[in-house]
């Protein structure tokens, strides 16, 4: 850990890279050396917002558009050449914090988010394959997308996000790829600002179930990426990491 470039070489696709949780992982991975393709929205301001990082190409892509992983693909190949670290952030949310027994609105975020995750990853296999330190980092559903009573939906998507993380790892093992993902808690982001200033007792609630009595930064999350995206993970596949700042219990 004493090394401060010890990704030096190395090159990321991020996704959600123009602000929150995937600004903070671009801005901590190039300090210590990867070179980034930050990825966001038409309407992001992606293109120039990191003109002034040395190490960072920003590139719009439309995640409702059908052919985007395709698009995503060719966008690496031709800024990148060779992928070493993917990292999926993706903001989705539904129309209205989902409640245990929203179950189609569960359904369809889930499927969403496994849609994008397979179909970038298929993509950038290819470009991955020569790469002596393959890194697929999935990131989990903030908890401000689910209300107060929505702590067993928030439960049954992590354990889609292990599955897909477990089948990629199996998938990817024969090329030396490793995959894991982060289960975020309560993190303050620009979206989940917007559902706080609305729900306040949603807010409270996330701050009093964290044993850390607070929320969470976009920093917090951009370490333990980096962990995951160096050699110190080098035996670490097919699992997560909860970052919620423990649960009190309360």
């Amino acid at each position: 850990m004493a090394n401060a470039l010890r990704l030096f070489g190395l090159r990321a696709v991020i996704t959600g890279a123009a602000s929150g949780i995937g600004e903070a992982i671009v801005r901590t991975l190039v300090k210590h050396g990867a070179e980034v393709l930050a990825l966001d929205s038409t309407n992001s301001g992606i293109d120039t917002h990191f003109s002034s990082v040395r190490g960072v190409r920003g590139a719009t892509v439309d995640l409702n558009a059908p052919d985007v992983a395709a698009r995503i693909g060719e966008l690496a190949a031709t800024e990148l050449g060779v992928v070493d670290i993917v990292i999926c952030n993706f903001s989705l949310f539904a129309d209205a914090p989902i409640s245990d027994g929203d179950d189609d609105a569960l359904a369809r975020i889930i499927s969403r988010k496994n849609d994008l995750v397979e179909g970038i990853c298929a993509q950038l296999l290819p470009l991955m394959k020569s790469s002596p330190a393959g890194r697929i980092i999935i990131l989990g559903f903030n908890r401000s997308v689910f209300s107060q009573d929505g702590s067993d939906a928030y439960a049954k998507s992590e354990a889609a996000i292990a599955e897909l993380t477990r089948r990629l790892a199996a998938e990817t093992a024969q090329f030396g790829i490793n995959a894991n993902y982060i289960q975020l808690g309560a993190i303050m982001t620009p979206e989940s600002r917007r559902v706080f200033n609305n729900d306040k007792d949603l807010r409270d609630f996330c701050i009093k179930r964290s044993a850390a009595k607070r929320l969470g930064e976009p920093v917090d999350i951009a370490k333990v990426a980096l962990f995951l995206a160096t050699d110190d993970s080098v035996f670490v596949s097919g699992t997560g990491i909860v970052v919620d700042g423990g649960f009190s219990g309360d």
